[in-house]
């Protein structure tokens, strides 16, 4: 039945749209196209941008961000696997909780303030419904730590979150930190599949 089932998923992923889109426009997956709604939307990137890009691998994000920050922008794009190397992005392969990590990310922004920070990153799946939400919760809250340790005061904090138990409890605490939290959910995200994004921005002085 597994197998079945997982043919079934290679099938729909080869004949969607974006796949085959990302394939013709030279995107690492199709998740770019999810970036590119929500800043044509809203406007996030803008020349000379100082950008950190969470959960990076493979790389769609910081491919389309890269092109919108120009020769003046800085990107770090950092993930636990191994990225392979893009034009203008730096890349740090570690775990951004870890403490050798998050020096090497302020050592890239010399100590400054981020503008945007981008996270698309999961956890890896257990099929579990209640562990994987679980473990997602987590992994956001200590992706928030660091956004909210890193931005400028009028910086944003765009992530992927899946709805569900905890759900509404993380986008209070959200409204806790910023001043303006609204949620998005791109065409390129699957209809079916319960993750949104949320846009958060204006950090708030404690």
């Amino acid at each position: 039945m597994k197998t079945v089932s997982r043919q079934g998923w290679v099938q729909r992923h080869i004949k969607d749209q974006y796949v085959q889109k990302a394939q013709q426009d030279g995107f690492r997956s199709r998740a770019a196209y999810k970036l590119m709604a929500i800043d044509e939307r809203d406007q996030l990137l803008r020349p000379g941008m100082r950008v950190l890009d969470l959960g990076a691998a493979p790389g769609s994000w910081s491919q389309y961000a890269i092109a919108k920050l120009g020769d003046s922008g800085k990107l770090l794009a950092v993930d636990l696997l191994p990225m392979d190397p893009l034009p203008g992005v730096e890349i740090i392969q570690g775990d951004f909780a870890e403490q050798t990590v998050l020096t090497g990310i302020l050592n890239f922004f010399q100590a400054g303030k981020v503008d945007l920070v981008l996270s698309d990153m999961a956890p890896n799946l257990s099929g579990i419904a209640t562990v994987d939400q679980a473990k997602s919760l987590y992994l956001l809250e200590l992706a928030l730590d660091c956004a909210t340790l890193l931005l400028a005061p009028d910086g944003k904090y765009l992530f992927k979150i899946f709805q569900g138990a905890g759900f509404e409890g993380m986008i209070k605490q959200l409204r806790s930190c910023f001043k303006r939290v609204v949620i998005r959910k791109p065409k390129a995200s699957r209809a079916k599949s319960k993750e949104v994004y949320v846009l958060a921005s204006g950090l708030i002085e404690k």
